[in-house]
């Protein structure tokens, strides 16, 4: 635990020794800090050169030969000669860092001038410190422009960078000091609680334990994590909460969008919000107390996502920005642990403005390098980068974006967070004083121009900026020139570059380049700087060697540990991938996706009992290294380790000189079997005790003892690794003969299948029996936790059994067992206490399972995944070993045992049990009871005569010709099925009456028939056989059912032997046209043109020459007759040519006589009365008469005609509206009445629904997805019970039945569709009513 925080403070300090951290600012700021802070700093920081008159004459004339106007020196000399009283602040003594110990005090000291006086201000990693808030902790003063932080009582939280501001109206100014706290406690080994860490403040020492703590977990791109541990902080003081912390890697973690942390005063959680490979490395919780500190850590592996292309590459990781400029940024990312199918061709750049969702792709050719230099970008924006991946089978998901920065001036930024930048002014001087400034220098060249990356894609160069460079800013242009030739080229003719850097690509691979560098203003271009000299374009970062060969060892069940050589004189190192694979295949998985710089890595997450060997690549921002060599095959298996403890010694028989002692074996026996036992002892008189003294040898029965003399005993297990701890030395035994008559304590508890609510108990008989034979046993248990009265019987009777099932346990709490024998002399003393026994089903706990395999054999399975070198699975009958190995065959497969029936029968009855040895009482039962015993033969029995299941029964459907087709489907089956097909049980084949398909793959059984005759009466029958398998199917086709099909039949036929010939597609009808024009109208198929079309009226035809053929046309297959008010009669069109004929026929007689008969149809409002009338026309007249009486139209009654329909509509009718109904209708020509009687049964059946009858309402409802259905009454939903019954079947039918219909079923209903496209209701209301009660209130009236 020391280490470990020294190597964080460590990491704190280099922190503070690098480069600042990049500051995010918006181009708002930059503008007003601009107009603030610009000019005062201009007038500070000035640098005064004096220059003789005639110097200064010979300058301006060769720079610009107009002189300033006048105006503007003076407003340069007011500028110069501010007010001396006001000036900015300026630090005198800025504050020093220091490091100190932990719990000591530290005070920064700085001395700040200034005019006005300025406002200082002291911050803490950029927040501001609140000292009035945390009195206990800061303690800030300020007298006579001296100023001082105390920090009381440091801790490690307070390593970190403190900045003081000083700031009034004539600018601002910043110092920053560090500060590093060191831990001074020394940590105790098996609590981690400090020594001497007495509080005063409080009075206590607190003590702090971690318990519920998180284990290594794993995680997937774009999921969601929580981390968490319980703390408890003893004493609880009032008013005091620990201060706890996270950190990754040893660095401290911040809240931020990809990171939550909560603390609710006893626990610790932390929530990683969409994971991403950054996310991965070793979490610490750490609480801090007034008393020291207490630690947590375990790994946290962030698997890759799925990739949406397979054989793509991964995402690349931990994207960032370095050396930002006006223009620029130098973009670096890490290469993904996976390239893919093929290796990785390149990357690509992505930029996004901030505040926008728009990302443009820096490079048009993907770059090799993990490091590449984006130009092009606007002064004061700020960008975020992502990068992506490319290799020959695509490019890979986008990295997470990196964090903003803004494109400015490193100056700017360096001004903005407190530093100074001193300014040069030249001005020119005479006698009398300053001449004139000139405008427009042209600036100076620029220095120290140097190459700071060179590669195959691209040459960045640097430079500063020159000295004179007037009054505005300056920009540059950069010249190359190709070895070997004395021609400069301008790379960048287009636009000046903003920033002291530039990055050229286009170069050619190989070849030799020299770079200069001018800079330009308004006044003009200036001088070149000095060549770069000769540079040769190609990669000057090499890929990392191979590591050394990595030597794994075993650590955990799942784990194992990785050591390798670090790699010979690698550059600019990022890390390493690990990788393994299981012996025996060529798959190779990355055991970290992040990668790391140790030469030592724990790779977690693989599967016990697996031969795994790995192998090992270096990384850095040229590429990968090439693989190590792989390491020795290691099986993943715990580490051996010393045994625990042995547990408890007790007496099982003394005689006069020597004693029988037993004990309870180790419950970790640390990898490897149990080799022998140590056993010490020693003498007890009164209550001293002797000097251990050691037996050297392993038996149980030891001899030489002293009769009447007190002795005690440990014992100390050993197995190939070592002697373990001793045991808790024994109570005081005596070594006397014993004369009781009751026997002694069993002996040997220990359990098995633990689980959370039960746990069985097995013992073996007690050493001595007494005067009589052991006849039974009593098992007690009480909660851990509880005093001695908290023991309790499992059981009333004796249990003759040498185990017991205990159940009824609370999941989570910890019991103790202890066991009595008895004989006919009563019961003796209880065995020593096992446990203390968690009831917890431990995770990955699988049960023994049943099986019945496809020839019938009926097993018992039982799988294990944490077998460990020389695990066995141990199988017994009523937890005894099984002696009759004539009744079950056990077959071992690595982690699974089969116990396989040989005859099942009731003499397998019982309990069976398998537990796997050198595991951590791995173990499981099943009880075979002769009801299972029954089902399990008659599953049996199915598989040893299965039946082919069927997905579709026989069913028949009528073809065109009216061929008929026979078929069903089975669920499954193989290429050896064979179907027979069956006529009344004759036995039937392919030829001209019949046609046979089966579709193997679909499993689809189909037979033809052209025709059905009468001689097809009868049962067709599909008879299956697939290896042992056998199925049937059946159709009947006998009686009304098979006359009806023949019908059908023969009509389908009949009509496909019609359309061969000229036919009718759609037969005479009439139309009405958007004129208003009435048109016989149908359609014709199939015609030649020597097809004969004839035209009749009346059975008249219609000839050439007649009036009515020119009311006759034809086009496109459409045959049309315009009629008139006087073309009433009987219509035909008949067609035929060689190949046959066809007819279609209309009657248009009048329209009195076409009408139908009245009907009646019940609406939501009421009742309609409605006839259907063949021809309608405006000379049309109609009457309605209720009683005799003729009806007059009102808002409840209202008659009229739509279309072919002559209707009388009656709202809300009542009694007085039943009786007889006329309609007289007159076209002109002639008459005819219809008349309708509405009473008696047509009232009740139309009118409205009767109390008592059940009601069903059903609706077709679509949707893609299927929605969701409900319905409601009166705007409450409705749930299905005994009088509503909601049924919603094949997706699309949706009703509802109401049983019993009485009146308090009226109501509005409502049927509601959702999915997730949107919602739809269909509303309707429902009146019942009692007819008895109608006709009483009726009466009443009366």
């Amino acid at each position: 635990v020391v280490g470990l925080f020294s190597c964080s403070h460590d990491v704190v300090r280099g922190l503070m020794e690098s480069q600042e951290d990049v500051t995010e600012e918006g181009i708002n700021y930059v503008a007003m800090r601009n107009l603030f802070v610009r000019e005062a700093r201009e007038a500070l920081d000035v640098k005064v050169v004096k220059k003789t008159r005639s110097t200064s004459n010979n300058q301006i004339c060769h720079i610009n030969p107009t002189a300033a106007p006048m105006d503007e020196w003076a407003e340069f000399r007011k500028k110069m000669n501010p007010d001396s009283l006001t000036h900015p602040p300026e630090f005198i003594v800025k504050p020093r860092g220091q490091t100190v110990w932990e719990g000591k005090t530290v005070k920064l000291h700085c001395t700040v001038a200034g005019w006005p006086k300025p406002r200082v201000a002291w911050y803490k990693n950029n927040v501001l410190i609140d000292a009035k808030a945390h009195p206990e902790k800061y303690t800030v003063e300020s007298n006579y422009n001296m100023h001082s932080l105390e920090i009381k009582n440091c801790d490690f939280l307070d390593t970190a960078r403190y900045h003081v501001s000083s700031l009034n109206v004539k600018g601002e100014a910043s110092s920053v000091a560090a500060i590093v706290v060191k831990s001074s406690y020394m940590i105790h080994f098996s609590t981690g609680f400090q020594e001497d860490g007495f509080c005063p403040e409080h009075g206590v020492t607190f003590e702090t334990t971690i318990i519920d703590k998180f284990e290594v977990a794993f995680g997937r791109e774009g999921e969601t994590m929580s981390l968490g541990c319980t703390v408890i902080v003893y004493p609880t003081v009032k008013k005091y909460q620990p201060e706890v912390v996270w950190y990754r890697n040893s660095v401290p973690l911040k809240p931020s969008k990809w990171v939550r942390t909560h603390w609710s005063g006893e626990r610790a959680t932390l929530t990683l919000v969409h994971l991403n490979k950054e996310d991965e490395g070793m979490y610490t919780l750490r609480v801090n107390t007034k008393s020291g500190f207490d630690t947590y850590s375990a790994y946290v592996f962030v698997r890759d996502a799925d990739v949406e292309v397979e054989g793509v590459p991964v995402a690349p990781l931990d994207v960032r920005c370095h050396d930002a400029n006006k223009d620029y940024v130098v973009v670096t990312w890490k290469q993904p642990a996976v390239e893919g199918s093929s290796s990785i061709l390149g990357y690509y750049i992505d930029r996004c403005e901030v505040g926008t969702h728009h990302w443009a792709q820096c490079n048009e050719n993907p770059v090799k390098y993990a490091r590449f230099p984006v130009t092009g970008l606007v002064e004061g924006r700020s960008y975020i980068f992502r990068v992506r991946a490319l290799n020959m089978a695509g490019v890979s998901r986008p990295s997470r974006v990196s964090e903003p920065v803004v494109a400015m001036d490193p100056s700017d930024r360096a001004r903005l967070r407190g530093k100074r930048h001193t300014r040069v002014l030249s001005l020119d001087w005479d006698d009398q004083g300053p001449l004139p400034c000139s405008v427009g220098v042209v600036p100076g060249e620029p220095t120290d121009v140097v190459v700071t990356e060179a590669t195959k894609s691209y040459v960045v160069l640097a430079w500063k900026p020159p000295v004179q460079r007037g009054h505005e800013g300056v920009m540059y242009y950069i010249e190359k020139c190709i070895s070997g030739t004395d021609t400069w080229q301008r790379v960048n003719t287009g636009m000046p570059v903003k920033s002291p850097r530039f990055a050229l690509f286009d170069l050619a691979e190989g070849k030799s380049y020299s770079f200069r560098v001018r800079c330009c203003n308004s006044a003009g271009v200036g001088e070149p700087s000095e060549s770069t000299g000769e540079i040769t374009v190609g990669d000057k970062l090499d890929l990392p060697s191979a590591p050394g060969s990595p030597v794994a060892t075993r650590n955990t069940d799942t784990s194992v540990v990785v050591f390798w050589a670090a790699s010979k004189d690698v550059k600019h190192l990022v890390g390493y991938y690990i990788e393994c694979s299981v012996v025996g295949t060529d798959v190779w998985m990355p055991c970290n996706n992040k990668p790391v710089k140790q030469t030592r890595f724990v790779c977690h997450g693989l599967t016990t009992g697996t031969n795994y060997v790995f192998r090992v690549k270096a990384v850095n921002a040229a590429g990968y290294s090439q693989s190590s060599s792989n390491s020795d095959a290691v099986v993943v298996q715990a580490a051996i380790s010393v045994p625990g403890k042995a547990t408890g010694v007790t007496l099982l028989e003394a005689v006069k000189d020597y004693m029988v002692l037993t004990w309870t074996a180790p419950a970790n026996n640390g990898g490897a079997d149990i080799r022998g036992y140590f056993v010490d002892y020693r003498t007890v008189k009164g209550n001293v005790v002797g000097k251990w003294h050691e037996m050297n040898h392993q038996a149980l029965t030891t001899t030489s003892y002293k009769e009447n003399v007190f002795y005690q005993f440990q014992v100390r297990a050993m197995n190939m690794a070592g002697v373990s701890k001793a045991s808790l030395p024994s109570a005081s035994l005596e070594c006397k003969e014993w004369t009781i008559t009751v026997p002694g304590a069993p002996v040997g508890l220990h359990v098995l299948e633990v689980r959370d609510t039960s746990v069985v108990v097995l013992w073996e008989p007690p050493a001595f029996d007494g005067r009589t034979p052991v006849n039974g046993y009593y098992l007690d248990i009480k909660e851990a936790s509880a005093g001695e009265e908290g023991w309790k019987a499992v059981h009333e009777k004796a249990n003759k059994m040498k185990y017991m099932k205990v159940t009824g346990l609370k999941a989570g709490t910890s019991y103790v067992f202890h066991v009595r024998a008895q004989n006919l002399a009563g019961v003796g003393k209880p065995s020593a206490v096992l446990g203390p026994i968690l009831a917890q089903t431990r995770p990955g706990t699988k049960e023994i399972y049943v099986d019945v395999d496809d020839n019938g054999v009926i097993s018992m399975i039982f799988e294990c995944s944490e077998m460990k070198e020389g695990s066995e699975f141990v199988w017994s009958k009523n937890y005894k070993a099984m002696t009759d190995t004539s009744r079950l065959t056990i077959i071992n497969e690595k982690g699974k045992s089969r116990a396989i029936f040989n005859n099942p029968s009731l003499e397998d009855l019982g309990t069976f049990s398998c537990v796997v040895t050198n595991t951590d009482g791995i173990s499981s039962s099943y009880t075979l009871t002769e009801e299972g015993l029954k089902r399990l033969l008659d599953i049996s029995h199915d598989h040893k005569f299965p039946v082919i299941p069927f997905k579709n029964e026989m069913a028949m459907e009528l073809l065109e010709k009216g061929c008929v087709r026979f078929w069903c489907q089975v669920e499954k089956c193989t290429s050896a099925c064979d179907v027979e097909y069956v006529f009344n049980d004759v036995i039937i084949t392919q030829g001209k009456k019949y046609t046979m398909n089966f579709n193997k793959s679909t499993g689809i059984i189909e037979m033809f028939m052209d025709s059905l005759e009468v001689t097809d009466e009868g049962t067709f029958t599909f008879n299956l056989v697939d290896g042992k398998a056998k199925g049937t199917t059946s159709l009947v086709l006998i009686g009304d059912e098979f006359r009806a099909l023949q019908k059908k039949s023969e009509f389908e036929r009949a009509e496909w032997v019609r359309k061969q010939g000229p036919h009718f597609v759609e037969y005479l009808d009439f139309t009405v046209t958007q004129e208003c024009d009435v048109l016989l109208k149908c359609k014709i198929g199939n015609v030649r043109p020597e097809t004969e079309i004839t035209w009749s009226k009346d059975s008249i035809e219609i000839t050439e020459e007649d009036e009515d053929a020119k009311k006759i046309s034809r086009q496109d297959g459409e045959l049309t007759f315009n009629i008139g008010k006087k073309d009433a009669g009987i219509y035909e069109v008949f067609l035929m040519d060689d190949r046959g004929k066809d007819k279609s026929t209309y009657s248009l007689t009048d329209a009195a006589n076409s009408s139908s008969e009245i009907q009646v149809l019940s609406t939501e409002h009421g009742i309609v009365l409605y006839s259907t009338v063949t021809y309608c026309h405006e000379d049309l007249r109609v009457g309605w008469l209720h009683k005799d009486a003729k009806i007059a139209a009102s808002e409840r009654v209202k008659s009229g005609v739509t279309g072919d329909q002559l209707w009388l509509k009656i709202n809300e009718p009542t009694e007085k509206d039943k009786g007889k109904y006329t309609m007289d209708i007159f076209d002109g020509k002639d008459g005819v009445k219809r008349v309708f009687e509405l009473s008696g049964k047509a009232w009740e059946e139309e009118g409205k629904v009767k109390k008592l009858d059940s009601l069903n309402l059903t609706g077709n409802v679509w949707g893609e997805p299927v929605p969701e259905v409900s319905w409601t009454k009166n705007d409450k939903e409705l749930v299905s019970d005994e009088h509503y019954k909601l049924k919603f079947e094949h997706g699309k039918f949706a009703s509802i039945t109401i049983a019993a219909v009485t009146t308090a079923d009226s109501g509005k209903y409502a049927l509601l569709v959702k999915n997730k496209y949107g919602t739809e209701a269909g509303e309707f209301t429902v009146s019942v009513y009692n007819p008895e009660d109608e006709e009483s209130k009726e009466e009443k009236r009366d």
